[in-house]
């Protein structure tokens, strides 16, 4: 698309916008419930486009990208209407008789720069949030994964009018493109290098960005636990996309006490659970190249097999590391699970809070002192005790990173406060004027001071 044509097209939401359309509750429960019907008609053609851009599964395209959405969506709807009241707010004297409230505002025109390895799922759910705080959308699907961002602009395009909710595809010049002095907010899920771009880009129009990103997720591993089911979890949330998740588990650090048996408990559930014909795929040859180099040092104890042609990086388990390994350097965002040994908690929790912040903080304990320990010392955007992606399954907690994992939460109704801003309102009554608070000010400040405090 030409500038001239993205001018166009933003010039076209504005004026969409200042309509008012967009403000009616009613307006947005039936944009989200065409958004909803749309997914479900077109649900095979979702779960084929996910097959050829990741070898995903159907069962993993239907939770992660599908009913995942849909949920959401019944829960925005379910709950809109309580979410848009205005708040009351409690009116100092001085502003008596009169009343004091906020309101939900849209921001205008939203931004929504979505990655490759949820390309349904993590444009779609900041959509909802979009939708049901009033904005319109300009929506950038990932050209990495091009079969979805083909079927998402085809979708969008047939079921929405452009001037409302438009998808405009293409490389990293087209968002950059699309980022100037016209657009009111932007939310981007991608990597953090790419996040610190889209940051800059925005600061110079002053566009108010949410950045959900990644990072080196640790995942603690104590003595006390049920080994099998904590196996079992670890591998799931790890393997699940093949890795590609940001809220995947990083790396592990497993107990000395329990390293041995744990790590065949691993081996023993790899051979059970996975097989080359159901497991997603890199998204293409530069990250499976990444991903190959990064096996290169400690020792593969299980997995390792590499095939370029079909980009299939089998489940990998990798030790002899250390956090000064080059795999240990960058969020590993793929099939390969590094296991380090520790002995002392505390020793390890000093070491965790020297590196950046992560997106999750797991750990595995049976210990409830243990638990709070983690808790109350990790600086994470979330912690899941016992755990791993299971933490994006209570759809009402807010989900977001801290530092260089992101900033800015959504999920349920923090989508919606997300995507809105809180206009503060005091309507006061032409009753009661006050004339000291009028120049020329002849009230001694001992009085006014008095006064003051008494009003306030």
């Amino acid at each position: 698309m030409a500038q001239s044509q993205l001018d166009n097209l933003i010039n076209n939401q504005k004026d969409f916008f200042q309509s008012g359309k967009t403000k009616s509750i009613e307006f947005r429960i039936s944009a989200l419930k065409k958004i909803s019907g749309m997914i479900e008609q077109h649900e095979s053609e979702i779960i084929t486009a996910l097959f050829k851009d990741l070898h995903k599964s159907p069962t993993e395209a239907f939770t992660s990208e599908i009913s995942y959405v849909q949920n959401e969506i019944k829960h925005t709807i379910k709950n809109l209407k309580k979410w848009n009241r205005p708040v009351k707010i409690y009116t100092p004297l001085i502003n008596r008789p009169g009343k004091s409230f906020y309101k939900y505002e849209p921001f205008g025109i939203a931004l929504i720069i979505s990655p490759w390895n949820y390309p349904f799922g993590l444009l779609f759910s900041p959509l909802i949030g979009a939708i049901a705080a009033g904005n319109c959308v300009i929506a950038k699907p990932s050209e990495m994964a091009s079969h979805s961002s083909e079927l998402i602009h085809r979708l969008i395009c047939d079921y929405f009018d452009a001037n409302y909710i438009a998808v405009q595809e293409g490389d990293a010049e087209v968002t950059q493109s699309l980022i100037n002095e016209n657009i009111d907010h932007i939310f981007f899920t991608g990597s953090t290098a790419v996040g610190k771009e889209i940051m800059k880009s925005a600061s110079n129009y002053l566009i108010p960005v949410t950045l959900e990103l990644g990072g080196k997720n640790p995942c603690i591993v104590d003595q006390d636990i049920n080994i099998d089911v904590t196996a079992k979890r670890i591998l799931w949330g790890k393997f699940f996309n093949a890795g590609q998740t940001c809220i995947a588990p990083d790396f592990a650090l497993v107990h000395e006490d329990i390293y041995d048996q744990f790590i065949n408990k691993l081996n023993h559930f790899i051979d059970q659970f996975y097989s080359e014909d159901d497991f997603s795929h890199i998204i293409n040859n530069n990250h499976f190249d990444r991903l190959s180099a990064l096996i290169e040092e400690g020792e593969i104890i299980k997995g390792g097999i590499l095939k370029p042609d079909d980009l299939y990086i089998s489940p990998t388990i990798i030790t002899d590391i250390d956090y000064n390994s080059k795999i240990m350097q960058e969020e590993i965002f793929g099939p390969v699970l590094p296991i380090i040994k520790y002995k002392n908690l505390d020793n390890e929790l000093l070491k965790l809070a020297k590196l950046p912040k992560p997106l999750v903080q797991y750990f595995f304990s049976k210990d409830k002192s243990l638990q709070d320990m983690v808790i109350n010392r990790s600086t994470s955007g979330s912690v899941c005790i016992n755990g791993t992606i299971h933490i994006l399954m209570s759809s009402g907690l807010p989900f977001g990173g801290v530092g260089a994992s992101g900033m800015g939460r959504y999920h349920g109704k923090e989508s919606f406060s997300t995507f809105s801003y809180k206009k503060s309102v005091v309507r006061k009554s032409f009753f009661a004027d006050m004339k000291a608070v009028y120049p020329p000010y002849k009230t001694p400040i001992k009085i006014l001071k008095k006064v003051i405090k008494f009003l306030y």
